[in-house]
């Protein structure tokens, strides 16, 4: 799970860091930010665990939520919850008056929280939502015109293919408009007086020598690389591969990039030689940019090292770079110890800072490619997932807006790295489109105050309940809302998330679609299914973010993604709708287990071990059983201090038996002190199947982990 959040006035955000039961505190101290917005709350009788009825007032019109159209069933669902009225046997907290408890099935907002939200109630969201979902040509041209176009896209706004069935599946927004993302996110502030407002705050490794810079520094930083690359031949639609730690210079280097329209595939600093190889193979950049070395704590990688070698590996299949440009990250290596290749290799702090510091604009169409990010495919061939400029501009920067209820005082902080989509969307382009002082943070966590921390939020592994409400409690301090959101590398921005002060949130749930977005379950066969149900999570119709294709392979997307359900975008994702119409995501289509006929998701076991008290985190996967098809195989790291037992492991087991049933008790729990993860905060269920299965000679490459040791500390628990 990825954890993030907005602070409120000069105070910092949290996005982007994986936990278990431990002590995380993050934030500075600040002054509160204030707004005007209509009251969309009572608190009346909202105390937890009172289950005498909950008299819940929003000021909401009842005809506006009679609407027999299926992709507003949800909307109707929140009257329900949020019409004056009783509802007996609900138990609920008011943000900010207690902590949650495993009993609370509810956190609303408090008055003040919603009364200076952007989206402030039910009634505010269902009149954006009907909108964007009925005439989404005008809603997104709306909020589309706030950007800078150098040319005003022609008609359609948008055009689409779902339907493989129908020829290609094709997506287009905004086409023939001439844009900038660069230019958005920098110009564009700088004239309109944000030049002094500080765009970057850098929190390093090694405390004591943090950075910032300004939107016009940033700006001149930005351009200066820009020229660069521009002398050296680097053009519109070229490639370049940027394998560089969360140092200024990523940031810097993927805006650089977009100045000049040519396409950045930023490849996490944490990769393989090898496959770092495969992302060249494929892309062929003109340049690769990265840095001599990096500190882990007080661990050296030396990043140039690896690139020595993947372009070793990718000259053996005729691709060939004939520029690396290196950041002498004097903190963790100086120049003289790093190994060095003349005539390919340049030291950036020689070259960079010698251009001028004004660049002109590359404009670019709409539909014209902004960057590459390679994911994972089931083949093992990683997925070179394209995103184009002016949709993703347009959606990322309204997903930023209004799922973090973003205010102008605000500092964000997302802990993710720029090697992810979440790097991409929610540490650069969507804070920087929006003004905002965003905060890169190398280093790792340590305790500081968190009275300031106003909006949390989670990505990465579907948060369960128990986890949820520890984030809300200790991070939080039961005064923040938290964007529990649902999305994906391909989706470019949120597709499920909260919106702080809208609506009531249930720990552990997505809630509701965000403005244009119609998710739908549809069954085996892929007919959709209405009111409380689970099945295949999908999306009908486009959305701005969406991504246009697999870089070089568009049978490969067709397949993947519209194939299995015609008509539909498939997510690969299980959902769960509950009777008031929030979404549960239930994990990858590829996590459910078949025990005896039983289709079980694994985050559904993983929430009920976790729901333990001695339990801080689990894993769930599928091994073959010769009786019932599939075993149920539990990793569990336990809450520090706890010892293993037989009697602990016993109790496990009982827990999932009684919250789920018999048939979803695990074959076998696994004592893990920490599970595999890439720094992201994604678990490396494949290497957890390996493991369970013993196949421990086909682990495959673990070196984008964020600690390759667990899994040697797997093995030696095998058997205990």
């Amino acid at each position: 799970m990825l954890g993030f959040g907005i602070a409120a006035a000069q105070s910092p955000v949290i996005f982007g860091a994986s936990f278990v039961k431990s002590s995380l505190t993050v934030a500075r101290p600040s002054a509160s930010a204030s707004a005007s917005a209509s009251v969309s709350y009572s608190r009346l009788c909202c105390r937890p665990h009172c289950c005498r009825g909950l008299p819940i007032g929003i000021g909401m019109a009842n005809q506006i939520l009679k609407t027999t159209t299926s992709h507003f069933s949800h909307v109707e669902s929140i009257s329900k919850l949020s019409a004056a009225g009783k509802i007996s046997g609900v138990n609920a907290v008011v943000l900010g008056e207690a902590l949650a408890s495993e009993e609370d099935e509810l956190v609303f907002p408090n008055d003040e929280f919603s009364r200076q939200a952007l989206v402030p109630s039910p009634k505010k969201y269902l009149e954006m939502y009907k909108r964007s979902v009925e005439d989404p040509a005008g809603f997104w041209s709306d909020i589309a015109s706030q950007f800078y176009w150098k040319q005003k896209w022609g008609r359609p706004v948008f055009s689409e293919n779902f339907d493989v069935r129908k020829g290609n599946v094709k997506i287009e927004w905004f086409k023939g408009g001439i844009t900038n993302i660069c230019y958005n996110c920098l110009d564009r502030n700088v004239e309109s007086g944000n030049a002094d407002k500080i765009a970057i705050y850098w929190e390093p490794n090694d405390p004591g020598s943090q950075d910032s810079l300004t939107y016009f520094q940033l700006l001149q930083r930005v351009c200066q690389l820009a020229n660069y690359l521009k002398d050296k031949g680097v053009k519109k639609g070229d490639a370049v591969v940027i394998y560089l730690p969360m140092i200024m210079e990523l940031p810097i280097a993927m805006l650089a990039c977009a100045r000049i329209g040519a396409v950045h595939s930023v490849v996490f600093a944490g990769f393989s030689a090898e496959s770092l190889a495969q992302r060249i193979v494929d892309c062929k950049p003109k340049v690769v940019l990265t840095c001599n070395a990096v500190k882990r704590g007080s661990k050296v990688i030396t990043l140039k090292e690896i690139v020595d070698a993947a372009l070793v590996e990718s000259a053996k299949s005729g691709i060939l770079v004939d520029l690396c440009l290196t950041y002498e990250n004097k903190s963790a290596m100086k120049r003289e110890s790093t190994k060095w290749r003349e005539g390919r290799d340049v030291w950036w702090q020689d070259v960079v800072p010698k251009y001028p510091t004004t660049c002109e604009v590359e404009w670019v169409d709409a539909e014209d490619p902004l960057f590459l990010l390679y994911t994972s495919g089931s083949t093992g061939k990683p997925k070179g997932v394209l995103h184009t400029t002016g949709g993703y501009m347009v959606y990322t920067a309204t997903t930023f807006k209004y799922a973090f209820d973003y205010k102008p005082s605000d500092i964000y902080w997302c802990t993710a790295d720029c090697g992810w989509i979440t790097g991409h969307s929610y540490v650069t382009y969507g804070p920087l489109l929006n003004g905002a002082t965003i905060v890169v943070f190398e280093g790792y966590v340590t305790r500081y105050p968190r009275k300031s921390l106003r909006v949390l939020g989670s990505v990465g592994e579907p948060i369960n309940p128990s986890a949820w409400r520890w984030f809300f409690n200790v991070v939080g301090g039961s005064r923040c809302p938290i964007s529990d959101t649902w999305w994906q590398t391909e989706t470019g921005g949120f597709m499920i998330t909260p919106l702080p002060g809208a609506w009531p949130q249930k720990p552990g749930s997505a809630t509701f679609p965000f403005f244009g977005v119609q998710p739908v379950i549809v069954d085996e066969k892929g007919a959709e299914i209405e009111g409380e149900c689970s099945g295949y999570l999908c999306v009908k119709s486009s959305w701005p973010g969406a991504f246009r294709t697999l870089y070089g392979d568009h049978e490969r997307y067709e397949t993947t993604y519209f194939k299995p359900f015609p008509g539909y975008y498939f997510s690969g994702d299980g959902c769960r709708r509950d009777k008031d119409g929030y979404y549960w995501l239930t994990g990858r289509v590829d996590d459910v287990i078949n025990v005896s006929g039983h289709r079980i998701g694994t985050a559904e076991v993983e929430s009920a071990l976790v729901s333990h008290p001695q339990c801080a985190e689990a894993a769930v996967v599928g091994i073959e059983h010769e009786v019932k098809g599939q075993g149920i195989y539990a990793f569990v790291t336990l809450v520090d201090g706890v010892p293993y037992s037989d009697e602990l492991r016993k109790s496990l087991i009982h827990k999932v038996r009684n919250q789920i049933g018999a048939f979803a008790a695990p074959d076998k729990v696994h004592w893990a002190p920490g599970l595999p993860k890439t720094r992201s905060g994604k678990i490396m269920r494949r290497i957890l199947r390996k493991i369970a299965s013993r196949q421990l000679n086909e682990l495959g490459d673990t070196s984008t982990l964020a600690d390759p040791n667990v899994v040697e500390q797997l093995i030696a628990l095998a058997d205990r």
